[in-house]
């Protein structure tokens, strides 16, 4: 009986507010490949254009800029890997932070010193959403919109409040 009650109280408690935040891509890689061969016929077409007209330098130019704007969009899809991963249990929260790169580093704060700051702009509306505690600050949901900051804003100060409200066990 005595162990039984030991792997009850070391079983890890269930999250009360659990979510991973994701920088949003509006172009699906099925687009991305569209746009490229789209980007690539019209290049292609001003490129035989200036071929014909004698000026066949501007062909290379072409090409450079066709692999130039690859290139950037490759590199926005690598920043969207960039993820924020937040959890919130009676005794911690913690905000797991997912560079481009797949490098972590969490932080945990106290639920109940913990305070949620939003700052709003009556034209913009939410601009910020940070996690204060004893002076320090972690900004949160950076790469997210106005109305999606508005709601996880929403959604992280309701369950921090419902644990301050209830008592702890």
């Amino acid at each position: 009986m005595i162990a039984a009650n030991v792997a009850q109280a070391s079983a890890p408690e269930p999250p009360i507010f659990s979510t991973v935040l994701r920088p949003y891509r509006s172009l699906s890689s099925r687009g991305f490949g569209v746009l490229m061969v789209a980007i690539g016929a019209c290049t292609s077409a001003i490129g035989f254009a200036f071929w014909f007209l004698g000026a066949w330098p501007v062909v290379g130019f072409l090409g450079l800029d066709l692999v130039l704007i690859q290139v950037a969009f490759r590199l926005n899809y690598r920043a969207a890997r960039a993820a924020e991963e937040i959890s919130l249990t009676r005794d911690r929260l913690s905000v797991t932070r997912i560079s481009a790169s797949g490098i972590a580093v969490e932080t945990g704060f106290n639920p109940y010193w913990a305070r949620l700051e939003v700052d709003r702009h009556p034209e913009f509306g939410v601009t910020g959403v940070r996690i204060a505690s004893h002076g320090n600050r972690l900004d949160l949901a950076r790469f997210l919109g106005p109305r999606e900051r508005e709601v996880f804003a929403a959604e992280l100060g309701a369950a921090l409040a419902s644990i301050r409200a209830s008592p702890a066990s």
